[in-house]
């Protein structure tokens, strides 16, 4: 098991666990988080949930680079398993609040683009790798956009591994709703999360779907043009390969 579960109180804590691949998210760990969703539709024992990362280094840094996807050759389909991890993809209306300490980046977005809000301690930080490794960041951006200032998003997904977003421009621009010390975001998060579980289900439910409501028509047309644009623009996945590994041999992030 690579997402840890754990519910007390109304509130669910889920939890990345695999802190020697910095909470990357594998084929099996992307099956987990969307069975951990689905099941929770169902729970009535669970009115909120938190999501972290284990080990403090990171929350999560997206698709591990070592997971095999095989592609279809039609650039009008893309498989992507990142594309199921999140709540809302599950159909999952109960809040989540997103608890970043360390590094977010890439496929994380996908889970910090579902979540409610987010809370993160004062050493995160936020970035983008996609265009550095020949990738287009299509999901990534149109999730991210819903959260922050386009300029914000623009310049963090465009400039690639050169671009860090500190935690206290994340709150700046209103990313990150609250900041913690290191170490404490997802205390402080379930904190958060019983107040939020201690309410009436019924409205707080119905107020979490009218809030995605808000944005989801641009949202759900934006995503649309995900799959061609990533399979035009991408580089080979063998020339992808070797830019990473080129940045690794240098000691670049």
């Amino acid at each position: 098991m690579t997402v840890g579960t754990r519910i007390a109180d109304g509130v669910a804590l889920v939890t990345l666990d695999r802190p020697e691949r910095h909470n990357a998210i594998d084929l099996d760990t992307a099956a987990e988080l969307a069975a951990t969703w689905r099941a929770f539709r169902f729970d009535d024992s669970v009115r909120a949930a938190v999501v972290t990362g284990a080990g403090g280094r990171a929350f999560c840094t997206g698709l591990d680079r070592s997971a095999d996807v095989p592609q279809p050759s039609s650039p009008y389909s893309l498989d992507d398993p990142l594309l199921s991890i999140g709540p809302k993809a599950n159909d999952l209306w109960k809040p989540v609040i997103a608890a970043v300490d360390g590094m977010a980046c890439g496929g994380a977005f996908y889970l910090l683009g579902e979540s409610e809000f987010i809370i993160a301690s004062e050493n995160s930080t936020f970035f983008d790798p996609h265009t550095t490794y020949g990738m287009v960041s299509a999901y990534e951006s149109v999730l991210m956009a819903q959260r922050m200032p386009l300029g914000e998003i623009a310049r963090l997904s465009l400039m690639g591994t050169a671009e860090r977003l500190g935690a206290q421009r994340a709150y700046r621009i209103g990313l990150v709703s609250e900041l913690t010390a290191p170490g404490a975001a997802a205390e402080v998060a379930l904190r958060r999360a019983a107040t939020v579980a201690a309410q009436p289900t019924g409205a707080v439910q119905g107020t979490v779907r009218a809030l995605w409501a808000a944005k989801e028509a641009a949202r759900t047309q934006a995503l649309a043009h995900a799959p061609q644009l990533i399979a035009l623009g991408n580089l080979p996945p063998e020339r992808q390969a070797e830019l990473f590994a080129a940045r690794k041999r240098d000691g670049a992030g």
